[in-house]
């Protein structure tokens, strides 16, 4: 398989849109987001997402010209940077994507110059929980309620630039 993971570009705003909207649909419970919230986005507010900032930057990974994998790296009000929106489609899960889009959000918060990569996972979702230790996070001491579905708590994980 011919894998590519690279920044998004804005001639990339529909395989963002379909791989995010893709994404949403499988894992509803895994985002802060919802389906019908990111749906409800227009055509220009994809155009904007699909083009990076010094605030966020979304990747895809591509198996030939199928966009199959996503990832965000985004810098908060704080200037902490986090991983945010991960997601493989179900058939390339197990096959090393998922760390490869990791490896590219840890290059860009190394970049950023920050100490520090932060994320949000339910300890229910034991794979996706047990997928983040084995890339080097740990868990913190730090919950807060799932915007998109308040009675599930979220504890955030920490990765530290060696």
């Amino acid at each position: 398989m011919n894998l590519v993971i690279r920044a998004t570009q804005a001639a990339d705003w529909q395989d963002i849109k379909a791989t995010r909207l893709a994404a949403l649909l499988d894992a509803p419970t895994a985002f802060g987001a919802s389906h019908a919230g990111a749906a409800a986005f227009t055509d220009e507010d994809w155009q904007r997402r699909a083009v990076s900032t010094p605030q966020r930057t979304f990747l895809l990974a591509w198996a030939g010209s199928q966009a199959i994998g996503i990832a965000a790296h985004v810098v908060n009000g704080d200037g902490e940077s986090s991983l945010q929106a991960m997601w493989v489609k179900r058939e390339y899960r197990g096959m090393e994507i998922a760390a490869g889009l990791v490896d590219a959000v840890k290059q860009l918060c190394i970049a950023a110059g920050q100490s520090r990569l932060v994320l949000d996972v339910s300890p229910d979702n034991t794979r996706a929980a047990a997928f983040y230790k084995k890339q080097g996070f740990v868990f913190l001491p730090q919950w807060e309620t799932l915007d998109s579905h308040p009675h599930i708590q979220v504890q955030k994980m920490a990765w530290l630039v060696s």
